[in-house]
C-alpha cells in the first residue's frame, strides 16, 4: 500500500528528512512514531500529496505520488492533528459538503454518509452545529470526514491530541474498527497510543528511521528473569553466568529468602530452558522464570539515548 525509497526533504539547510524508506503492506496498522520535530508531520505531508519532497520516492497503491497525486488522493483518508471542521456548519451539512469535494456520486452518497456516521457514532449529533461538540465529538466528525469516500489507505496525525481518557479509549475502538477496511497510519509521539491501537511501529528520530519493527519484535530480548530459593545469591550468580550465551547476571531484588536474578543474554538464543535445567538439577526451588520484554518506552529511551535526541520520551 505504502513504498517510500529514500525520501529528503529539505527547509533551507534543515533536514526534515534523510533517506526514509519503508514499506507497508495492505491491512496493517502502523504507528509512526517520534519526538516533536522528527519529521512525522513532514512525511505524511509528502505521501498525501500536500508537500513535495527534495528526493526519494512515495508510491501509495502502486501510484508515484508526484506524478498521479490526485489519483491517490482518491485512495487516501486524511485526518490533520487540527481537523479541518467549519463550526458553523451543522454535521450533516459539513459531510454533505465534504461529499461534494470528494465528488462522490449522487447514487452512492447517501448511503457513503449513512456508513461513515454509523462507524464514528454520530447518529444522535447530525443537526448539531460542529461548534457546540465536544473535543471527542469533533474529532469523530473528523474521522467521519476522512472515511467518506471509503478510502483504502487512512492517515491520521495525532489522533487523539487533547482528548480525555474516555475519548481516547473510544478512539482507539474506532481505528481498531475502521481498519478491518483500510490501512492506518498513526503519527504519534504519544508511546501508549502506539501500544493500545497498532501492530508495527517506524521510529523517526532527527529525520531518519531508526526502527521499523512488529510490536512484539521490539519488545524482545535475549534477557531473563528467575527467582529462586534455597540457594545462596553467590553460587546462584556463579552457576547461571556459566550458562552458555549469558553475558552477564545480577540481582534485582530480594524477597525473604528468594531472590531475584536477571540473566543477560549475548546472542537472540532462548536462555530460559537451560536455566530450568540448572535449578531442576541443583535442586533450587524455582518461583519464576520469564524472558525479559522490554516495554516500547524502553526501545523509545534506548533509541534517543544512542541518537543523542533531547528530551527523551515525550
Amino acid at each position: 500500500m505504502i513504498e517510500v525509497a529514500e525520501l529528503c526533504k529539505s527547509y533551507g539547510e534543515v533536514e526534515a528528512l534523510r533517506d526514509v524508506s519503508f514499506s507497508v503492506r495492505s491491512g496493517e496498522i502502523i504507528g509512526l512514531l517520534g519526538p516533536n520535530g522528527a519529521g512525522k508531520t513532514t512525511l505524511m505531508k509528502i505521501l498525501t500529496g500536500y508537500l513535495q519532497p527534495s528526493g526519494g520516492s512515495a508510491r501509495i497503491n502502486g501510484l508515484e505520488v508526484l506524478e498521479n497525486t490526485q489519483a491517490v488522493q482518491r485512495d487516501i483518508g486524511y485526518l490533520p492533528e487540527n481537523a479541518p471542521l467549519y463550526p458553523e456548519l451543522s454535521v450533516q451539512g459539513y459531510l454533505k459538503m465534504v461529499a461534494d469535494l470528494r465528488e462522490i456520486p449522487h447514487a452512492e452518497r447517501q448511503r457513503a454518509m449513512s456508513d461513515a456516521i454509523h462507524a464514528v457514532g454520530l447518529e444522535d449529533r447530525l443537526t448539531r452545529l460542529i461548534g457546540t461538540l465536544s473535543k471527542g465529538y469533533r474529532q469523530r466528525v473528523g474521522l467521519a470526514q476522512a472515511i467518506l469516500h471509503k478510502p483504502k489507505l487512512l492517515i491520521l496525525d495525532e489522533p487523539t491530541n487533547g482528548l480525555d481518557p474516555t475519548q481516547i479509549i473510544e478512539v482507539r475502538h474506532l481505528i481498531r474498527k475502521l481498519a478491518r477496511h483500510a490501512t492506518v497510519l498513526i503519527s504519534t509521539h504519544i508511546l501508549s497510543e502506539v501500544e493500545a491501537t497498532c501492530d508495527r511501529a517506524i521510529i523517526l528520530m532527527a529525520g531518519a528511521v531508526k526502527a521499523d519493527a512488529k510490536l512484539s519484535e521490539l519488545a524482545a530480548t535475549a534477557d531473563a528473569v528467575v527467582t529462586v530459593a534455597g540457594v545462596e545469591d553467590e553460587m546462584a550468580l556463579a552457576a547461571l553466568a556459566a550458562i552458555p550465551g549469558a553475558r552477564n547476571v545480577a540481582v534485582v531484588a530480594h524477597h525473604g529468602d528468594r531472590v531475584q536474578i536477571r540473566v543477560h543474554g549475548a546472542t537472540d538464543r532462548d536462555l530460559c530452558p537451560e536455566i530450568y535445567c540448572l535449578a531442576r538439577d541443583n535442586g533450587w526451588l524455582l518461583h519464576e522464570l520469564r524472558p525479559e520484554v522490554r516495554t516500547l518506552e524502553a526501545v523509545f529511551n534506548d533509541l534517543a539515548v544512542a541518537n543523542q535526541v533531547p528530551g527523551g520520551v515525550q
